[in-house]
Order: C-alpha cells, then structure tokens, then sequence
C-alpha cells in the first residue's frame, strides 16, 4: 500500500495549476464529440450484470478461485451451462 502523501512535498504528477494554465483550458463539453467519447472511458455494455449476494459453499468459492482471475466469470458460466440441462419448475 502506498505511503500516506506528505502535504509539505511537491506533487510532481499533480502539479499546481497556474493562472496560464487556468486560461488554456477548456471545458469538457466545449471538446469535440469523439473526443469526449474517448475520454468518458468504457462503454456500458449492452447487456449487463446484475449485481447481487450469493451464500456458496467455501469447498466451491474455493475450487473457483484457485483456477485464478475471472473465477466469477466462471461460476456464471457453470451456472448457464447447468441451466441448459434443467428446465426451470
């Protein structure tokens, strides 16, 4: 974890912004459309996920996490696959 910053050193990824620097910008809204477009970063997907709280089993949370990152993905899937051999009551 990264150490507190000190208030009393210099930022120099943050530096303070001058008068000058005031005047040159521009407002966001002022930029150009796909300019904005880039800068507003990812796109909401056209489907998304639901969020919600699930109560497993530690053996499975466990079984899924070893195999590494995406081990959400994968119970998602798992969950998909088993829905396709069993018809919903």
């Amino acid at each position: 974890m990264k150490k507190k910053p000190n208030p009393q050193k210099p930022d120099d990824d943050n530096p303070e912004w001058t008068s000058d620097m005031f005047k040159q910008a521009v407002r966001f809204d002022a930029l150009p459309p796909t300019l904005q477009a880039k800068l507003r970063g990812r796109p909401k997907a056209a489907s998304t996920k639901e969020r919600i709280t699930i109560r497993l089993s530690p053996d499975v949370v466990g079984a899924f996490r070893a195999r590494g990152q995406g081990w959400q993905t994968r119970v998602d899937a798992a969950l998909r696959d088993w829905l396709k051999t069993h018809t919903q009551a």
